[in-house]
């Protein structure tokens, strides 16, 4: 029998620069995403949640998905290749929305690695500079930012623990 553990963010040896991630699955935005978004963060815009202002009175004539969802749904595709096993994010140092996203659009991400450096101060880590990229179902790019991260050293990560002992399928 083999027990395998799923991979959940890297270590400051697994970064490579110039190396390509790309997340999987995509995610279909809904009316209804955007619009509890909109409700959560308390942005009540009508371009995000009124069909009749969007259409008459707004330059795409529909509702647009409000960025910082679209922001969010990106950056938590690349967290299971990224940052799940990270100490802590500790930039963004741009994001750029560069076309708009719909009620309807499918989302996807990919994120390049663009530097990692050992911590002079620290042995058990480093910082992982990347860039990471949202698209929707026609290849726009519809988000695009760049953030730093603190990630462990493999030698230094602590181990995952569960609640439970290894003896659970004997």
């Amino acid at each position: 029998m083999t027990t395998y553990d799923r991979p959940f963010g890297r270590y400051l040896e697994d970064f490579i620069p110039g190396d390509v991630y790309r997340h999987w699955p995509g995610k279909t935005i809904t009316e209804a995403d955007d619009h509890l978004f909109c409700m959560i963060t308390m942005n009540h815009h009508p371009l995000h949640t009124n069909a009749y202002f969007a259409e008459h009175e707004s330059v795409q004539g529909r509702n647009v998905v409000v960025g910082n969802l679209v922001y969010s749904l990106v950056l938590g595709m690349s967290v299971p290749d990224v940052s799940g096993a990270a100490i802590a994010n500790l930039e963004v140092e741009s994001l750029i929305h560069r076309y708009p996203t719909f009620h309807g659009d499918t989302i996807y991400a990919e994120t390049r690695v663009l530097d990692a450096v050992a911590s002079s101060s620290k042995a058990d880590r480093g910082v992982v500079s990347v860039e990471t990229k949202g698209f929707n179902q026609h290849g726009h790019e519809v988000c695009y930012f760049r953030r730093k991260v603190m990630v462990w050293r493999r030698d230094f990560a602590p181990t995952r623990q569960r609640p439970y002992g290894d003896d659970v399928w004997d």
